[in-house]
């Protein structure tokens, strides 16, 4: 009989590598950026919450270039995905990411579908007023149609908010299904609980709200136009609420564990103590979580000026931002250095050119902005964007 300790830290032979890397910590991040950014979008299309009209357009173009974007880190990861659309032709409904490809492909399709509504009648105005080959596009564009009507435009709204409702469930389906993918993985304490599901989607909602605040600060700051503090302070009314709900589901999962004092916890306890100790510890919860809690709390609860307002709410919205990035990393990563023998822990080492590397995930990750400013120099995103026929003046 092996003494007590006698197996402390021992790894399985096969399991000394963590396989889920940097590319499926940005995949789960992503889409919750598309989810969160389109709930904003759905707040003043569908539920007519007026102070957030400026941001409604912004949020919703802000949306769909994340979207575009939110699988490619699975591609990455997978390497030669060359069979990856087969998902289509060989539906398999016990296979969550068989599902992922039709809530996916159909929840872009109907982004695209609003977007257009949102702006056919500038395509039409655009199709009217250039010549050659730019009325050829934009008309195109307009499918056509080169007219409009009080009648076909009150349609065009109705349409709009119609599409909002539905997209608001089906944005939820998309992100919510990630962590059910991580929370039905019994095999592994840190994931298997219920509550995950609901921990990735309103992590997902309160990452998308803070980024369009981040997004939205820099391009009138860039551009030297004023902010619409009306629409930012309301934003940050929402941005503080449901964070406190992301906060306190992220601590329920650890304080239910701790206390049920079962399995799970002797195999969690110490991951918490020891290699995530700095990240989910000190990093997630106490410094990227307590911070803006305090800063949103106190710009919600007091009058304070559009100046200092600006800083605070910024900095807040930067640390969630890097807080849900945190987290995401915590569960992907941190889950995977349990060891499948449950009596030890694998080490996981960054690595920056490898294909699953920082400077590639960064590099992914920047896209959706570059998306958005070519997006920004044809469309008007904003009520006092000014878009010439040779495309001049965007933001």
């Amino acid at each position: 009989m092996l003494p007590e300790g006698a197996l402390n830290n021992y790894i399985f032979p096969n399991n000394v590598h963590i396989d889920w890397s940097l590319m499926i910590v940005l995949y789960p991040y992503i889409t919750g950026l598309v989810a969160g950014a389109f709930v904003v979008s759905a707040l003043y299309h569908v539920f007519k919450v007026k102070e957030l009209e400026t941001f409604s357009r912004f949020a919703l173009v802000a949306s769909f270039c994340f979207g575009l974007f939110a699988a490619l880190p699975l591609m990455f990861h997978l390497g030669q995905p060359l069979r990856a659309f087969n998902i289509f032709f060989t539906p398999h409904t016990t296979s969550a990411m068989s599902i992922f490809g039709y809530v996916y492909s159909s929840y872009m399709i109907l982004v695209m579908v609003e977007l257009w509504l949102v702006y056919r009648k500038f395509f039409i105005e655009k199709a009217q007023t250039t010549r050659g080959l730019q009325r050829l596009i934009w008309k195109a564009l307009a499918l056509g149609v080169t007219q409009t009507s009080p009648g076909s435009l009150r349609l065009d709204q109705g349409l709009i908010a119609l599409l909002a409702g539905i997209g608001i469930p089906w944005a939820f389906v998309l992100h919510g299904y990630v962590g059910f993918i991580f929370g039905s993985v019994k095999a592994n304490a840190w994931w298997a609980t219920p509550l995950q599901p609901i921990i990735f989607l309103m992590s997902a909602i309160v990452s998308g709200i803070a980024m369009l605040m981040l997004m939205y600060s820099f391009i009138r700051w860039r551009s030297g136009r004023p902010y619409d503090f009306v629409a930012m302070r309301r934003l940050m009314d929402y941005l503080w609420g449901l964070f406190i709900l992301d906060v306190t589901f992220e601590s329920l999962e650890i304080v239910y564990m701790f206390y049920e004092h079962g399995h799970h916890w002797a195999v969690v306890g110490p991951l918490l103590q020891g290699k995530l100790f700095g990240s989910y510890v000190i990093g997630q919860m106490l410094v990227l979580s307590g911070l803006p809690l305090l800063l949103l709390g106190y710009v919600v609860l007091f009058d304070v000026t559009d100046r200092r307002f600006f800083r605070i709410a910024n900095f807040a919205a930067l640390s969630i931002v890097l807080q849900v990035l945190l987290m995401r990393f915590n569960v992907v990563i941190g889950g995977q250095m349990i060891s499948k023998s449950d009596r030890g822990y694998v080490d996981f080492h960054f690595e920056w050119f490898a294909r699953e590397g920082v400077i590639p995930a960064l590099i992914i990750l920047a896209a959706p902005f570059v998306t958005y400013w070519v997006i920004s120099r044809f469309l008007p995103i904003f009520s006092d964007d000014t878009i010439s026929t040779s495309n001049k003046g965007g933001q």
